[in-house]
């Protein structure tokens, strides 16, 4: 692998499981892109508002600057939810995406099985209001977030696989 892997998708998705388990399997770094938030956004998330394009430059500038450091391969997880915001982690290293999507109704399952985190059920919705899937143009793939996380990691394999060394 040449090149940092960003795995992608609403809250709840399956991102850091997905991405830990790539990460190990590829052998490269791994960065949650929870871990760089500001305080603010987690407590304002915790209060149950939504973040704005305002609150996450910050943070898209902390998870690019990482990917700068990690062109030569590396998994880091981040919603990306806009094309703008990909094409900022983009701009900063040609990463590749893994989209990990699906139904509203699974999500908001995960995410209220979740023990201690700042993101709370009601704003799944916002999440999935503001997701712009990736274009046809942007080097990616879609994959199905219900699938076992070994097949989702195969997958991914496939995709690392063919980007060039």
């Amino acid at each position: 692998m040449s090149q940092p892997i960003v795995v992608m998708g609403v809250s709840g998705s399956g991102k850091t499981t997905v991405g830990t388990a790539l990460a190990r399997r590829l052998g490269v770094p791994f960065a949650d892109a929870d871990d760089f938030h500001p305080p603010a956004n987690i407590a304002k998330m915790a209060a149950g508002t939504p973040l704005d394009d305002a609150d996450r430059a910050p943070w898209l500038a902390a998870i690019a600057a990482w990917l700068a450091d990690h062109t030569a391969g590396g998994v880091v997880t981040c919603s990306a939810l806009k094309r703008t915001f990909r094409d900022q982690l983009r701009a900063a290293a040609p990463a590749v995406f893994v989209h990990l999507a699906g139904d509203p109704d699974v999500v908001r399952a995960r995410v209220a099985a979740r023990p201690g985190h700042f993101m709370p059920v009601s704003l799944v919705a916002s999440q999935f209001a503001a997701l712009e899937p990736l274009d046809a143009d942007e080097p990616g793939v879609v994959l199905d977030l219900d699938q076992p996380v070994e097949d989702l990691v195969t997958s991914c394999l496939a995709v690392a696989e063919g980007l060039p060394t």
